[in-house]
């Protein structure tokens, strides 16, 4: 049985590095791939019924550029190279969701690239790569 990594892409030179490194080191016949995209957002909005119907044509819109723009590419170049592929696109915290698409789709690792974010803002709010690497229980794979 085949081995799953969850392989997390976000348009930025970290995700494309992310995939190169799957591409580059990881046998397509012994790992299948779950290729995820979170679109970050705050669950702590309140909003009246037309904000939020107008949220929701919004979201619809963000899901489809992500899944045309990042996802369908990658996935293109992963099924090129022989590789399984299953790709979700998800609303809310990028490394709460990662965490939570992990054990959905029970995989044993994860592969993110790091995005490099300035000092100041790593420092007050964290990195995503580092919130997994410290609070999740498989390994995490950080590609630089």
């Amino acid at each position: 049985m085949k081995k799953s990594i969850l392989l997390a892409v976000d348009g930025s030179s970290g995700g494309g590095k992310a995939l190169r490194h799957i591409l580059d080191t990881i046998d397509a016949n012994t790992v299948r791939i779950v290729l995820a995209y979170v679109i970050e957002c705050s669950p702590y909005s309140f909003n009246t019924l037309e904000e939020n119907a107008e949220r929701h044509n919004r979201r619809e819109s963000e899901i489809s550029r992500a899944e045309a723009g990042v996802v369908a590419p990658a996935k293109a170049e992963l099924e090129a190279k022989g590789f399984t592929v299953s790709e979700v696109v998800r609303h809310g915290p990028p490394a709460e969701t990662l965490i939570n698409l992990a054990h959905e789709y029970r995989v044993a690792e994860i592969t993110i690239g790091r995005r490099g974010q300035s000092g100041i803002k790593s420092l007050l709010f964290g990195s995503v790569a580092g919130t997994l690497m410290q609070t999740y229980d498989i390994p995490v794979t950080v590609v630089p």
